[in-house]
């Protein structure tokens, strides 16, 4: 894997841990905490992968790295009940990095 696609990452993946390892911070009850588990994190998780996508194109080895990336916080946060979560978040990160190639590639096949 190139260095390069390791520095594109890098602020992708970073948004996805500030969503991993911060959010869950603000869990005060079960419904502030699906909301997060099943909304915000989600949504960090996809615009993070699409913003990746559309800037670098697909980079496979991003959405592991995000399954990866949440492993920790099972552990941190949750109970065992969460592990269900971590390919989930790959396959949203996964979709998103697809979305946000493929809409790169349709806005450069409208301009040229």
């Amino acid at each position: 894997m190139k260095t390069e696609n390791f520095k594109a990452m890098a602020p992708s993946l970073a948004a996805t841990a500030a969503a991993f390892y911060l959010l869950p911070l603000l869990m005060q009850n079960t419904g502030a905490a699906m909301v997060i588990m099943l909304a915000a994190i989600p949504l960090v998780c996809f615009l993070a992968a699409a913003v990746l996508g559309y800037k670098k194109g697909v980079i496979w080895l991003y959405a592991p790295l995000v399954c990866l990336l949440f492993v920790p916080c099972v552990f941190l946060f949750y109970n065992s009940s969460a592990w269900v979560y971590a390919p989930a978040y790959g396959l949203l990160a996964l979709a998103g990095n697809l979305a946000g190639s493929g809409a790169a590639r349709q806005n450069k096949s409208k301009k040229g």
